[in-house]
């Protein structure tokens, strides 16, 4: 068993995190990622409601007994979601932690931490972790530029952003963005890290709770199969790479505004493929680890496959490479 500063601090068996994602992060999957030792966040802006939020919340207890969050993510917008009443829901059903990522999070980690709820904060940047860090957060998921979602603008890749943040963050760090097996575990250790959050490879499982046609995809698809949308917005986002995303690419480099995009983009076309199986109907988020996802196992399997792997690194592999001889020139 994997023993690391994240793992003591939050309880879990394994350091394994199945971060918040829009459409995804249900039930569904969270149970069974809680049941086989790992991480797992619910998504509260998936829910449509705070109310929705709280029965959500029920279904996981229902079929789990083991620890679980709520990702909440704050993003600038014209009609921004009620965030205070979604940190009210979550304070109230007792979660005891939460992620968090996007913009200005200081007011929901001031109310998280008073009501006791362990925070993760999402970044992309070592600066933003050390703000984070600041503001009380218990733990940093730092996330390469690898990663599928908002990579951020530095363009900074997790094989340097991860031993960066790990010089100077004092909390536990986990490494997110292109991790997909044992090998990433044991290499984020290798790092610094304390565990591994972990969002597209968590997509590719049975229980996810996306349609069929997505894991197939993502099983075809090689580590090139993504595209950089939103660049000239100043709000990269790394999707998977299908008609849609190829169109949205090309009118940005026409240099179109982004209302030329916007029916393109809308989160509840990119929903409806994900029911219906059209993986060309709308965007969808995915990362470079596809590349790595060869196979769509259950949660369970996919959790201790990853542990089992890291731990043969580790004790057999590595150990191997540390010659009891002095070698000679």
């Amino acid at each position: 068993m994997i023993r690391t500063r994240f793992t003591e601090a939050f309880g879990v068996e394994h350091p394994i995190v199945q971060g918040g994602m829009m459409w995804v992060g249900t039930a569904d999957l969270v149970a069974p990622v809680a049941e086989a030792g790992a991480l797992g966040f619910l998504t509260a802006l998936t829910q449509p409601t705070p109310e929705a939020l709280v029965k959500e919340i029920a279904r996981v207890r229902e079929r789990t007994d083991r620890i679980f969050g709520v990702n909440l993510t704050i993003l600038p917008s014209i009609n921004p979601p009620p965030y205070a009443e979604y940190r009210r829901a979550i304070i109230e059903s007792g979660v005891g932690i939460v992620e968090t990522a996007g913009y200005k999070p200081q007011e929901h980690v001031d109310d998280f931490k008073a009501a006791g709820v362990k925070v993760i904060h999402k970044c992309t940047a070592v600066r933003h972790a050390l703000s984070a860090e600041r503001m009380g957060v218990d733990a940093i998921s730092i996330d390469g530029f690898e990663c599928a979602g908002h990579p951020g603008e530095d363009d900074i890749p997790g094989l340097i952003l991860i031993p960066a943040a790990a010089d100077k963050v004092k909390v536990p760090i986990l490494a997110s963005g292109g991790f997909g097996d044992g090998r990433g575990l044991a290499a984020a250790l290798a790092l610094g890290a304390d565990g591994i959050n972990m969002g597209t490879r968590f997509c590719a499982t049975r229980e996810a709770p996306i349609h069929d046609n997505f894991k197939a995809a993502m099983v075809a698809n090689d580590e090139r199969a993504t595209e950089l949308i939103f660049r000239s917005y100043r709000n990269s986002a790394r999707v998977a790479r299908n008609r849609i995303a190829e169109q949205v690419v090309a009118i940005e480099r026409e240099g179109r505004p982004f209302e030329d995009v916007a029916a393109l983009v809308k989160g509840a076309r990119g929903r409806e493929g994900l029911v219906s199986g059209d993986t060309d109907h709308g965007i969808w988020t995915a990362g470079m680890v596809q590349g790595l996802i060869h196979d769509i196992p259950t949660v369970r399997e996919l959790v201790e496959r990853i542990v089992e792997e890291a731990e043969a690194i580790i004790a057999r592999r590595l150990a191997a490479m540390l010659s009891p001889e002095p070698v000679l020139a």
